[in-house]
């Protein structure tokens, strides 16, 4: 609680754990694997394009019923592909950068050591998990030979985007959780370094 006479605190002190400072990927300070950095920018390029589109393609719709008086039912069909990249390749950048929702009281209340341990059980967890949800997708993707109603757009390609960001989470978490190792090894080497 502050009183009139003392500033607010800096909300960034709440922001920033410097518990997993190491295990993040930045494309400005250079920190992380470069093909992690490089994919990561890359996503993002991809979201403001999907973004565009998927504005254009709803617009469009919305134009279409209000002026024409006539529905367009391949915009909303697009609309409804692009969304389902936009949700997948979006998670994958927001996982590369660290901007998940988190809870994360207990982590910054622990010892590095501890904390890192925490990390190496998330990150374990999480690349299980995406491990299965690339191993459905591929079973999807094997098995799916049809083509959207309107636009005829392969499913595979719809489907591939599953795969593709479910992959890039596995390789991130299993680097984060060799990171978790290293630095649980060696409290010390927990200053920043390009290319961690």
């Amino acid at each position: 609680m502050t009183t009139p006479n003392q500033p607010p605190a800096d909300p960034g002190v709440y922001l920033d754990d410097p518990n997993r400072e190491p295990l993040e990927i930045d494309t400005e300070q250079r920190r992380g694997p470069a093909a992690f950095r490089w994919l990561t920018l890359a996503m993002e390029h991809l979201i403001a394009t999907i973004l565009v589109a998927l504005i254009v393609s709803v617009s469009a719709n919305v134009l279409g019923r209000s002026v024409l008086n006539h529905s367009l039912p391949w915009a909303d069909e697009l609309a409804r592909m692009l969304f389902i990249w936009l949700i997948f390749v979006g998670a994958a950048a927001a996982f590369a950068r660290y901007e998940h929702i988190a809870v994360d009281l207990l982590v910054r209340r622990l010892k590095p050591r501890a904390a890192y341990s925490l990390f190496l059980l998330q990150h374990l967890i999480i690349a299980a998990l995406m491990g299965i949800m690339v191993w459905g997708g591929y079973l999807v993707m094997s098995r799916s030979t049809g083509r959207t109603a309107i636009l005829g757009v392969p499913w595979n390609l719809i489907n591939v985007s599953l795969v593709f960001c479910s992959l890039f989470i596995v390789t991130v978490a299993l680097w984060r959780a060799w990171l978790c190792l290293r630095l649980m090894r060696q409290p010390g080497a927990a200053v920043r370094q390009p290319g961690d």
